[in-house]
């Protein structure tokens, strides 16, 4: 049986997995092969309800509008130096702590109970590798990590749109596949704003340590934790 909560109002599955297939390509570090892609992305995006497909079709016209070096240099200013721009979900919610060790564990076992084996140099909580797992992995499993982190997407999108940043767009259009904030997402993201990630001084664990661990580290969701604490 599907699971029926994968239908967002306005997006059937495939259009879930178009919309996070494109997505996860254009918030890649931009290269000659992106720019390549733009006309079978143009083509997939065509087909998409407009609350994603319009945004993403808006982001895709500045690729056409703008130089190859320019739009490296605006990505690395805009993810590599802002904090707040982050594209690694579990820093949103367990900022450098030991904490955000385990979470990006919970990641790596999801994608490898799909038979996603990710490069040991590859942090698994990266948005564009969450979004090509949801889309060709395990639409279910992807969307609950989304979900799960959905005060940090929020919040990563407040920054780019802030900042007047293109890419913006694309998160414009992964927010449109997911259901409206709740009023708990709302306050997480109040929280996020006014304290951001929490920190440690130890440092970040390496996720694949286990600790000793012999299954799937099963934690709370972030936002609830948010709340509760």
């Amino acid at each position: 049986m599907r699971d029926r909560g994968l239908k967002k109002k306005g997006f059937a599955e495939a259009e879930l997995a178009t919309a996070w297939q494109v997505a996860s390509l254009l918030l890649g570090y931009p290269d000659e092969e992106l720019l390549a892609r733009r006309p079978l992305l143009r083509r997939a995006v065509a087909g998409l309800p407009a609350a994603a497909g319009t945004p993403l079709g808006g982001f895709l016209d500045h690729l056409d509008a703008t130089l190859l070096r320019e739009l490296e240099s605006d990505y690395v200013e805009t993810f590599d130096h802002r904090k707040r721009c982050c594209l690694y979900l579990t820093y949103y919610a367990y900022g450098d702590t030991r904490k955000r060790g385990m979470a990006l564990l919970r990641f790596k076992q999801a994608y490898e109970a799909a038979g996603l084996v990710l490069d040991d140099g590859e942090l698994p909580d990266h948005l564009a590798v969450v979004l090509e797992f949801a889309a060709t992995g395990n639409l279910t499993e992807g969307r609950r990590l989304l979900l799960e982190h959905r005060a940090g997407l929020e919040l990563l999108r407040l920054a780019l749109t802030e900042s007047r940043s293109p890419w913006s767009a694309v998160l414009e259009a992964v927010s449109a596949t997911l259901p409206p904030l709740s009023g708990r997402n709302e306050e997480a993201v109040a929280r996020l704003i006014a304290e951001g990630p929490p920190e440690e001084e130890v440092g970040l664990a390496p996720y694949g340590s286990g600790a000793g661990t012999s299954g799937p580290v099963f934690l709370p969701d972030p936002v609830l934790e948010a709340r509760s604490s």
